[in-house]
């Protein structure tokens, strides 16, 4: 008993026994936990990973408000150096190369009561500002996403993407946090790696939204049982790219009347509601202007990086429908798959499989929108190091998706279409039972 109150280890000791010598603090962390997910499908093997990382963590630290002043001070600090940085190094021509030129024109377009799909005066706009290519950089996004964009019309096309920057780097480092506090606050640094994942980096280079879209998810998963109207309510920006998450919507469709969550359901319902209404009031044929952009614009048999884009480029080219019965059947598969495991359903474990199987199958994606799946990802390196597996595979994949990036490989070629399967690949091998308890 003493040497366990020394090593914070209860060396096989039983459960009861070993309860008596941990820390009051851990205990309570521990306890909190288990009532959160008495239907995980490894229970046992999760919880025991959650209590030997509170054993090892010890008591926590001692904080006060004054290291936690000087902890704030140097964030901030590093957050207003990279601001200054971007603000002495980039130029309107540097915005106009990046995805977020898209954004900026839309806002800067809606608020002006025009029409923010209108090719030919975002043309004009875009060459303006030193755009050399004869298209112009369109957001294809349905209008609820635009009430996010009116901000950013307010501002200069460089002051806008000074402005983006910041936040997606804000986004990155609050995902990081939640996540940490998601998974039991381990005493490593592996979430971290979230700064050196590539669909993160492609996402912050591009000027995209996948790390936004990262941080909702983030919310959602640390707040669905706690504040479960906020929950809902973070989830409306998926709106904007709903195919890449088509069959994790449905199981939530499902989850909330199976839980009675209508509180989440209506804070979703809220915001989207929110949000389309917003566009309209600055233009009331916004809907039809999309729909007109859609229509010219042949976004939707290009080719994309995608697995099942690539099946329909070698099944049928200019059959556009087969993209989509990947997904329909993915959309089938996750109704199935919560039907069979809704009593003991834990969008930590079970929802990251649905999460991987909807990115796989999506119709329409980039390696940035990939920014969504960092968070099983991470749950795959935190079951690895639990289960004592090697991170070999994780980390080799990892690692080529990073040198990708850091090479320049373009993100429109096939050289991407290996990254989702390998993100599945990974979890399903850092998640399946060990031997004995398969047996």
């Amino acid at each position: 008993m003493a040497l366990a109150r020394r090593t914070g280890k209860n060396f096989g000791l039983p459960n009861n026994v070993a309860a008596e010598v941990q820390p009051e603090a851990n205990l309570q962390t521990i306890s909190t936990i288990a009532s959160c997910m008495p239907w995980a499908k490894n229970r046992s093997c999760i919880l025991g990973g959650m209590e030997a990382r509170a054993l090892r963590a010890g008591p926590p630290a001692p904080t006060t408000p004054l290291r936690r002043f000087f902890a704030a001070c140097i964030v901030c600090a590093c957050f207003c150096f990279v601001a200054c940085l971007y603000v002495v190094t980039l130029t309107p021509r540097n915005a106009v190369n990046r995805d977020s030129i898209e954004f900026w024109v839309a806002g800067r377009q809606l608020i002006h009561h025009a029409n923010p799909y209108d090719l030919a005066a975002i043309l004009r706009i875009e060459r303006g500002l030193g755009l050399e290519r004869s298209t112009p950089r369109v957001s294809y996004s349905p209008p609820t996403g635009l009430s996010l964009m009116l901000p950013l019309g307010l501002l200069s096309a460089k002051s806008a993407l000074v402005v983006w920057l910041m936040a997606q780097l804000s986004a990155l480092a609050l995902s990081c946090w939640l996540l940490w506090r998601l998974f039991g606050r381990p005493d490593s640094m592996v979430h971290l790696l979230v700064f050196a994942f590539g669909p993160c980096l492609v996402c912050l280079m591009s000027g995209q939204l996948g790390n936004f879209f990262l941080l909702c998810l983030a919310l959602f998963l640390v707040l669905h049982r706690s504040w479960p109207l906020v929950a809902g309510a973070v989830l409306f920006p998926f709106a904007m790219k709903p195919h890449l998450v088509a069959p994790l919507a449905v199981v939530l469709l499902l989850w909330v009347v199976d839980r009675r969550a209508w509180r989440l359901a209506g804070g979703c319902a809220g915001a989207l509601a929110a949000s389309c209404a917003i566009p309209l009031w600055f233009d009331p044929r916004v809907w039809e202007d999309y729909r007109r952009m859609m229509a010219v614009s042949g976004v939707l048999g290009a080719w994309v990086p995608s697995l099942s884009c690539a099946a329909r480029f070698a099944i049928a080219p200019h059959a556009v429908w087969v993209e989509f019965v990947p997904e329909v059947c993915a959309c089938a598969w996750a109704l199935w798959y919560f039907l069979t495991q809704r009593d003991r359903w834990d969008w930590r474990t079970h929802g990251m499989v649905v999460l991987l199987a909807g990115a796989l199958c999506a119709p329409y994606g980039w390696i940035y929108d990939e920014a969504i799946l960092f968070p099983a990802v991470l749950a795959g390196v935190y079951a690895v190091q639990e289960r004592r597996r090697s991170l070999i595979p994780i980390g080799v994949c990892a690692a080529a998706c990073l040198a990708e990036v850091i090479c320049g490989v373009q993100i429109n070629t096939p050289y991407y279409l290996w990254t989702t399967p390998a993100w599945l690949g990974c979890y399903m091998y850092a998640t399946r039972p060990a031997t004995s308890e398969a047996g």
